[in-house]
């Protein structure tokens, strides 16, 4: 449970990146605070929304879902789900190899850094690091409680 928290509580700090981003990209902030120029760069490019959609606001649903799904595993109705840690190893995956995407897509194709972005990516992997651990955990206490049962 407490990698959980922990999970949520990084997926939070996501949500506030991620919605700094996309208020930037609905046109509430007039510039980013980057200092290198390379965050509105980015955020100005072609590659800067998915679907009709900015980037930004699908890592606000990320972020969101990684979010919800570990603080419900906190739960005591959810957090003895068998397929959460599952669910939130694959979630998390998956925003890590988007996040990779993305980063490839700043060095190789944009040309530009967003701190942000990275900031972001790194919290993806933080997340999936932490998934990976809960699963794991679940995993090796199932194996356990396979074991005194044949005994």
């Amino acid at each position: 449970m407490t990698l959980r928290r922990l999970t949520a509580l990084v997926a939070l700090v996501g949500v506030f990146v991620a919605l700094y981003l996309a208020l930037y990209k609905a046109g509430v902030i007039g510039t980013l605070a980057c200092g290198t120029g390379g965050c509105e760069t980015v955020q100005l490019s072609k590659w800067a929304n998915l679907a009709g959609i900015p980037v930004a606001v699908w890592g606000v649903g990320y972020y969101l879902a990684v979010f919800v799904v570990a603080l419900a595993g906190t739960t005591e109705r959810w957090g003895r789900a068998a397929k959460l840690p599952l669910l939130l190893l694959v979630l998390t995956g998956w925003g890590v190899l988007f996040s990779a995407w993305l980063t490839y897509l700043e060095l190789f194709v944009i040309n530009a850094i967003c701190r942000y972005c990275v900031v972001s990516a790194v919290l993806a992997v933080i997340v999936f690091v932490l998934a990976l651990l809960d699963w794991r955990a679940q995993r090796e206490a199932l194996d356990r409680q396979d074991s005194v049962a044949s005994y």
